[in-house]
């Protein structure tokens, strides 16, 4: 499939984050390590390189770690966010004082393996279920503070994302249910409040109760924690009716199960919860 480069996001949103990083590492004292075993007028170029293959993501935030540390720093970049790079490639180039390279590496490092792995793993799952018309959501189940630029990577992986918070929509799980006394009331009491711009979501566990939400007129279901064959009925009740959405632990071990039943959404909060760094690194280049 064709995935769309994801527009970048502005450095005005990814300052705080890369300032308060640099800060928790920069702690009392600065960079010691630098300070002690490099001169401080040394000069030096280093490259961010790929050691795995992958989708790169934080582009921005590496850049914007070094320049906040030295705005003289000279960053060069050689991919963009949502590139797919082969295990070797350099991906941006770096030259300015010494000292200051290194005590930004942490961080811009930190930002860029974490989400490139993000972005990695959802390319795979994505990849994986294409046959479907599945698509591919994360969850708020977030770093917390790192939201934005988590579900930012799920969209240059090719995904796409579920609630930014809890103003984006209204989403009825099971203790909404539960304390506002049972599926009906949830939802007409929400459809008093939404109005016409707030879209409603419920989350049902039964065939019974996906009955009584999708009578109630509900557009869009979470089908959570169902078996693949249950999920095949569920979606089969929704044809016509209401978009469905597939929770509930999904992992890449499951997930074209859960699309080969013809559901319209997947959510998954493996892909910001559990995915693995993909391995970045920053090299002397003489």
């Amino acid at each position: 499939m064709t995935i769309e480069k994801e527009p970048a996001l502005d450095d005005v949103l990814l300052k705080p984050l890369v300032e308060d990083a640099l800060a928790e590492d920069l702690g009392r004292r600065g960079d010691v390590t630098s300070q002690a075993t490099i001169p401080a007028g040394m000069q030096a170029q280093l490259q961010i390189k790929a050691r795995q293959a992958g989708v790169i993501c934080g582009m921005d935030l590496a850049r914007l770690s070094f320049a906040l540390v030295d705005a003289k720093i000279e960053f060069v970049a050689q991919v963009q966010d949502g590139e797919t790079v082969a295990a070797g490639a350099v991906l941006a180039t770096v030259k300015g004082n010494a000292r200051h390279l290194l005590t930004a590496e942490r961080t811009a490092l930190n930002f860029m393996t974490h989400l490139s792995g993000i972005a990695t793993a959802t390319r795979q799952i994505v990849d994986s279920v294409a046959q479907y018309p599945a698509q591919i959501t994360c969850t708020r189940k977030t770093i917390p503070g790192l939201r934005i630029v988590q579900k930012y990577a799920v969209r240059c992986g090719g995904g796409r994302n579920h609630r930014l918070g809890l103003d984006d929509a209204i989403l009825i799980k099971d203790n909404h249910i539960a304390i506002a006394g049972d599926i009906k009331t949830a939802i007409e009491q929400a459809q008093q409040f939404a109005g016409h711009l707030i879209p409603i979501e419920v989350e049902v566990d039964t065939l019974e109760q996906l009955e009584q939400a999708l009578e109630a007129g509900v557009s869009l279901v979470l089908l959570d924690n169902m078996s693949p064959e249950t999920l095949s009925q569920a979606v089969a009740m929704c044809k016509g009716r209401a978009k469905t959405e597939a929770s509930g632990g999904i992992t890449p071990e499951t997930v074209r199960a859960a699309a080969s039943t013809g559901v319209d959404f997947i959510a998954m909060g493996y892909l910001t919860h559990s995915t693995t760094a993909l391995d970045i690194g920053l090299d002397f280049s003489a």
